[in-house]
């Protein structure tokens, strides 16, 4: 990696402190473990290479080299973010990346709920926010956030379980790690003063993937939820109706375009 590259990018970014690693297993895991050591508000880690990356219901990946971007954010939340719902936070980093891809690539990301951004249906970025606890008191919170830069980010022979993409495919020129990852902190540090407003959940509700469109939500191995999505709640529930008229309030999920699709 090369630092002197990503600290002149990052200059004009809020962060307070960085770890910069050529490889690690989870930059999340490093993140949590620097809660405990006492790291400072929007510290950052990121790492070329991430072998043990995870997401929502234990998926995992691999993040290879220049290929991606692989960075996690602490948060050390003000009162206002303490009490918001938690569901809140993966969002929040969505509407960041899609806000960021949209100024410097004139592209239209979309939020598929409730951790992907999408580029035309295709999953481009995944989150996983997780909290740290000292006691019962939330001592952070960490945003941990994967790219899809080039096509190498899924190299041949890659299964996924929603169709992937990556960001060069649209952009058809060249992406700059560094400067697409000082774009988001950015929008990151801006959509943190919005989370639960008006204007949150307007943005997010515009940029919802799949919403008027029937969609399969898995919310265990053996349950899911067919219907129409219409909509997400203030705690960052999706909202389905179902063909029989219910509306149901899902909180833990995983959404597919069709009942068909695997």
């Amino acid at each position: 990696m090369d630092e002197e590259a990503l600290t002149r990018a990052l200059k004009d970014t809020p962060i307070s402190a960085m770890r910069a690693l050529a490889e690690t297993g989870s930059t999340n895991d490093i993140a949590l473990q620097w809660i405990d050591a006492g790291a400072e508000d929007l510290s950052l880690v990121i790492a070329d290479r991430q072998t043990q990356g995870r997401g929502r219901l234990n998926h995992t990946w691999v993040t290879e080299p220049d290929a991606s971007l692989a960075f996690s954010l602490i948060l050390k939340p003000t009162a206002v973010e303490a009490a918001a719902p938690s569901a809140l936070f993966a969002p929040m980093c969505g509407l960041a990346v899609a806000t960021a891809l949209e100024k410097r690539y004139s592209l239209y990301p979309q939020i598929k709920w409730p951790n992907d951004v999408l580029l035309e249906r295709q999953k481009c970025c995944g989150i996983l926010v997780e909290a740290a606890w000292s006691g019962s008191q939330l001592a952070g919170i960490v945003l941990g956030i994967g790219i899809n830069i080039q096509a190498g980010a899924l190299p041949a022979g890659t299964t996924t379980r929603f169709p992937a993409t990556w960001i060069e495919k649209y952009t058809r020129q060249s992406v700059d790690r560094f400067e697409l990852l000082a774009e988001v902190l950015k929008q990151l540090a801006a959509w943190r003063g919005q989370i639960g407003s008006d204007l949150f959940f307007r943005e997010w509700e515009r940029r919802l993937a799949f919403r008027g469109e029937i969609i399969r939500v898995e919310e265990s191995e053996k349950s899911s939820i067919i219907g129409t999505e219409y909509g997400v709640d203030s705690t960052g529930a999706l909202l389905v109706q179902s063909p029989d008229g219910i509306q149901h309030r899902i909180e833990v999920g995983d959404v597919h375009l069709s009942p068909t699709q695997a």
